[in-house]
């Protein structure tokens, strides 16, 4: 058994049905929980940390996890430490270790100079970090990171992405549930694939790009008359001044046969291109 255990899960909302006999067994790692808007992770993440109560099916986890949710958000009359000694408090770490966790956590998220400033004058990005240093506080061996990095520039992103590197380093289970496939294919090992409530994939990040193989085709776009029926526009691409249009399908296209992206395979998958 791993560190996390779902098995034969399944919630509904009226006659929604938002997650389908979800079953799946994890060990330690960092894994991402791909999918697209609606597709059912923000349920399954609430689920696992307990928020909400499963219809059918039944979870094992450790008693002690962190858990960044979609929307973080804290009380604003608050200074940033008075907020993570309330969460220590909650998370029932000793009061002997708890400073010593949170300037551990406010370093990881680089916060420790707005330690003593209030929440409610944190911009959405800074908010964000402190959401994930209230989840990495005390070291949990389960972590659930919903949408981590919405609100985060460039260069927090790359820190964020270091921090799940440094964190692989621990014997701990890391899960980044996210619709953005970059965020996916820079630090994880494997993909659970969501779509419609149910488990599509559940593979390595390699197995799952293999799928796309003689799939991606980089078309110019003088020659998109060209193009056959059935095949899914990705973007468009500038390469050398000229435009590039990037599409999948199953059959062979004009221009130039393309190696695939975790993205590549993603719309594949979602798109049924076999």
């Amino acid at each position: 058994m791993g560190i996390l255990s779902v098995d034969h899960l399944s919630k509904q909302f009226g006659k929604k049905t938002a997650l389908y006999n979800i079953s799946f067994d994890l060990n330690h790692g960092v894994l991402g929980l791909l999918g697209p808007n609606g597709a059912g992770k923000t349920t399954l993440l609430r689920c696992i940390s307990g928020i909400m109560k499963p219809d059918r099916g039944s979870i094992r986890k450790p008693e002690f996890i962190g858990y960044l949710p979609q929307r973080f958000g804290a009380y604003n009359s608050l200074n940033v430490q008075e907020i993570l000694e309330y969460y220590a408090a909650l998370k029932k770490i000793p009061r002997t270790e708890q400073d010593a966790a949170i300037e551990s956590a406010l370093i990881a998220v680089n916060l420790i100079e707005e330690r003593h400033k209030r929440v409610g004058s944190l911009s959405g990005g800074m908010t964000r970090r402190l959401g994930i240093a209230q989840a990495i506080l005390g070291d949990p061996p389960l972590l659930l990171f919903d949408e981590p990095t919405t609100g985060l520039d460039p260069d927090e992103r790359i820190r964020f992405h270091s921090l799940l590197s440094q964190l692989k380093l621990k014997n701990i289970l890391v899960i980044i549930s996210t619709h953005i496939v970059e965020d996916i294919s820079n630090v994880c090992e494997n993909v659970i694939l969501l779509h419609e409530g149910r488990i599509v994939r559940n593979n390595t990040v390699a197995e799952i790009i293999e799928e796309a193989n003689g799939k991606v085709f980089l078309v110019p776009a003088s020659l998109q008359h060209e193009l056959t029926e059935p095949y899914s526009f990705i973007r468009n691409e500038f390469i050398e001044g000229e435009v590039y249009m990037r599409v999948i399908s199953s059959n062979q296209q004009p221009g130039i046969a393309h190696a695939p992206t975790l993205e590549d395979s993603y719309f594949c998958i979602i798109h049924g291109i076999e």
